[in-house]
């Protein structure tokens, strides 16, 4: 097709700013899909992202538009408090006609920001897309710098103009500080009502760029591959923006990164559902199904090009690396083959997150996995329950460390369970973030104070139009998993949004925390906690596991241990029986008798008995995360 007809973009929003909604009435207005078919947030396909709201798999989807300037016009005004019809450009060079729109729907969490970068270097343009009722967030600020970085042409777009809650003027606002643009540049739209999304389409047509290609003959292919899927008859299809030649099925391909040689057993379209074609051309987005049924091979960010002609990979390449930790056991040891089963399948439609086989003594067999963030580690667990039918124990997540020891050696520790002896370390490493936090003035003072707690330094502080502040902090990923953002939503009724990016390596005054039951150190129970918090999380660990753990036949002792000492204990009394029940009258010697033998029986049984600690146990000490 010719590339004047062709527009790619992409939306960049915060969760809950409408993205989804507004999908939806631009696929109805495109006939893309059938009214018959709609459905709301058609382009979410896992029930996963349907419940949570959040979209985690990228959906690209072709559409269609029939555009005619000389017919169009001018959109009317629409609707909202000091609003002004948009002044358009000129015609797009080619005039009207049919244009083919390719939107690529990305996830907008920061987990995923390579995915995101990788996405956003497949198309031209983005629509920056804020709820007028709430304003600029943080995630969307982090978005929109990588967008702008790839010189990306940024359409803004207030949504929800429809609300009682609208605010478009103070947004409005915002938005032209943010972008230092004119106020008639932003779009006023809403998804529910559909009104100004016409509007807005002839604008993405006016707006943004057509797609450029660097080699000319069609037999030059580069591919990126901005993300791929997993079938269990077709092997691994990836989705794909063509930079440059042509592809059609029957073709020898090869992976640029991976070096994998296939061949193009179908090329096609979404519409949103795959749809066969001959070809795919420069500038257009599609699928391709490669027929691989091995993990490893396909990524993100990697480079198709053709077998007998290869050209160089697509600049930016990078493999995710993991930054939290936890292990996942199988509740049922004899589901440990299905778990293996399972994660191996997982693994061919996510190359993000890793795993390795490990063991412990008190969980059996189990995978140590690796995650891009506390939400990838949700979304994974979750897809093994449903999607798998497994009943899984995790650990509590845990960050990576490198440690020094007083020999000279260098060694990373995944676990907290291998975590050296305080004695044995010279020094400790651990990575800081770097967040952004915007909420209103109103809740700075006690923000501050939860950021203290939390070991953050606090940077600059900028106001952000409508009593809203932008504060810069760094701190430890560490802290930030200890139930940071439920806190600062907490603290700021909810209004408060942070986004982060990982930062430099920086000394840690760190230790590693045992609980002991019994006098038996339970592997699972093990964390890395700050020192100066040591005596408290373990106070917090001990009581939790006092109150739940049943009583045993013996007395024990349930201990925290860090610092080289036991800092916390709490005794679990044993169950007790009257031996002399069943005795009436007689010697009282006779009963003395059977309440001593009662007494070194308990005491051998303490010496050598054990506790068995059972799975629900486990579940709800992991529950209880802090």
């Amino acid at each position: 097709m010719d590339l004047k007809h062709i527009r790619n973009f992409s939306i960049i929003a915060h969760i809950d700013h409408g993205k989804s909604t507004l999908a939806d009435r631009m696929l109805e207005i495109t006939h893309t899909i059938e009214t018959r078919k709609m459905r709301d947030q058609v382009l979410d396909s896992m029930d996963l992202e349907r419940e949570r709201g959040i979209t985690i798999k990228m959906q690209p989807v072709r559409m269609e538009y029939n555009y005619h300037p000389a017919l169009k016009g001018t959109p009317p005004q629409q609707g909202g408090e000091d609003s002004s019809p948009p002044k358009l450009g000129g015609v797009p060079e080619g005039g009207g006609g049919t244009f083919v729109l390719n939107l690529i729907d990305t996830p907008g969490h920061i987990d995923f920001s390579y995915e995101v970068s990788r996405a956003l270097k497949a198309v031209e343009g983005s629509i920056l897309l804020i709820d007028s009722t709430q304003g600029v967030q943080a995630q969307t600020l982090t978005t929109l710098a990588m967008a702008r970085e790839g010189g990306l042409k940024i359409i803004p777009v207030l949504s929800k103009i429809d609300s009682p809650l609208s605010r478009v003027s103070d947004v409005k606002e915002e938005v032209v500080k943010l972008l230092n643009c004119n106020p008639d540049e932003i779009l006023l739209v809403s998804g529910r009502t559909g009104e100004g999304v016409e509007s807005l389409l002839q604008e993405v047509i006016k707006r943004i760029p057509e797609p450029k290609r660097t080699y000319e003959k069609e037999d030059e292919l580069r591919a990126l591959v901005f993300d791929f899927k997993y079938s269990n008859h077709r092997g691994v299809i990836v989705f794909v923006r063509v930079l440059d030649g042509r592809v059609a099925k029957g073709d020898t391909l090869l992976f640029a990164v991976s070096g994998e040689k296939f061949t193009a057993l179908e090329v096609g379209t979404f519409s949103p559902e795959e749809t066969p074609c001959e070809h795919l051309s420069a500038g257009e987005t599609g699928y391709i199904v490669t027929g691989i049924k091995k993990p490893g091979i396909a990524s993100v960010g990697d480079t198709i090009t053709m077998f007998k002609n290869p050209l160089p990979a697509f600049p930016g390449y990078m493999q995710p690396m993991p930054v939290v930790w936890a292990s996942v056991f199988p509740e049922d040891a004899d589901d440990f083959a299905e778990l293996k089963l399972s994660l191996g399948k997982l693994k061919l439609s996510d190359s993000a997150f890793s795993y390795e086989e490990e063991s412990s003594g008190s969980l059996g067999k189990g995978f140590r996995c690796g995650f891009l963030g506390m939400l990838h580690l949700e979304i994974i667990t979750e897809r093994l329950k449903r999607e798998f039918n497994l009943k899984l124990v995790i650990t509590t997540p845990s960050i990576t460390y490198e440690v020094i020891m007083k020999n000279g050696k260098r060694e990373k520790v995944y676990s907290p369970y291998f975590f050296p002896d305080d004695g044995l370390i010279e020094d400790v490493f651990e990575p800081w973030v770097d967040l952004k936090i915007i909420t209103p003035v109103l809740y700075i003072g006690n923000i501050m104070q939860l950021l203290f707690d939390h070991e953050g330094e606090i940077g600059e502080t900028d106001n952000f139009g409508d009593n809203r502040s932008s504060v810069s902090v760094t701190m430890p990923l560490r802290e930030l998993m200890r139930n940071f953002f439920d806190e600062l939503k907490s603290t700021s009724s909810g209004y408060g949004s942070i986004s982060y990016k990982i930062g430099e390596m920086r000394k840690a005054n760190v230790t590693r925390l045992d609980v002991l039951v019994a006098d038996e150190v339970v592997p699972a129970f093990s964390r890395v906690v700050s020192k100066k918090r040591a005596e408290e999380e373990a106070e917090k660990a001990v009581e939790k596991l006092a109150e739940i753990l049943p009583r045993q036949m013996f007395t024990l002792k349930i201990q925290g241990r860090a610092l080289g000492r036991i800092i916390s204990s709490r005794t679990l009394s044993g169950m007790k029986k009257d031996v002399t029940q069943h005795m009436y009258g007689g010697d009282i010697t006779r009963k003395m008798k059977l309440r001593e033998k009662q007494k070194k029986g308990k005491k051998k049984m303490k010496e050598k008995g054990k506790v068995n600690i059972s799975q629900d146990i486990f579940l709800k000490m992991m529950r209880n995360k802090d």
